[in-house]
């Protein structure tokens, strides 16, 4: 889903960012930095986000800027999904979130499975690589890649985690209401082809 005002304020910023890592020019530093709060004036007209919470949001970043990466772990039992229900949002999704420095995606997977439902498990197959941009997730003020980790239980049993309020599994013709920022509904089905179809390739974008 494409919002070209969203687009336009990542791309402000990310140059911004970038001019700001490599400049050693004071007058240039001043025009990057009157370009991130340009940046932050779009992000605030069009998602009512307090202009501060976004000022904090892109100070915070340092050195060059790229995509960050999600991980969701893909756990099927008797042919329904593992999900989980947000704290945040009160709101259902995959298992996952961002990647650890020093953990691998896998790695990454499996600790945040274990953090959010309780079960131990094993990555078997990376299922997708996506680009948020090119799915209808709701506008966000940082650009994602979303990788998909099909993940097999070896043990353990339902425990909720700290951002986590309840645990279970889904028939994909039953799924509950979907924290969109996390995952989509065409994603989930997605997943489900994989489960029908071993031999399917990852997707990537």
């Amino acid at each position: 889903m494409s919002y070209k005002w969203l687009e336009w304020a990542k791309r402000i910023q990310s140059l911004s960012q970038a001019g700001l890592t490599f400049t050693k020019d004071v007058y240039d530093i001043e025009r990057y930095e009157e370009l991130r709060h340009i940046s932050a004036e779009i992000m605030e007209e069009y998602t009512g986000l307090d202009m501060q919470k976004v000022k904090n949001l892109f100070t915070n970043e340092t050195g060059y800027q790229t995509p960050k990466i999600d991980v969701r772990g893909a756990v099927f039992r008797n042919n329904k999904i593992l999900m989980v229900r947000e704290k945040s949002d009160d709101r259902w999704s995959l298992p996952g979130g961002f990647c650890d420095v020093g953990l691998s995606p896998a790695e990454n997977s499996v600790k945040e499975i274990k953090e959010e439902s309780g079960f131990d498990v094993v990555p078997t197959k990376l299922l997708a690589i996506l680009d948020m941009n090119k799915h209808p997730h709701p506008p966000q003020p940082y650009h994602y890649y979303k990788m998909f980790i099909q993940c097999d239980i070896v043990c353990g049993y339902e425990r909720i985690g700290t951002e986590t309020k309840e645990i279970s599994f889904f028939d994909q013709n039953n799924l509950p209401e979907l924290s969109l920022n996390r995952n989509t509904e065409s994603q989930i089905k997605m997943l489900f082809d994989f489960l029908d179809n071993p031999n399917k390739v990852p997707i990537v974008d």
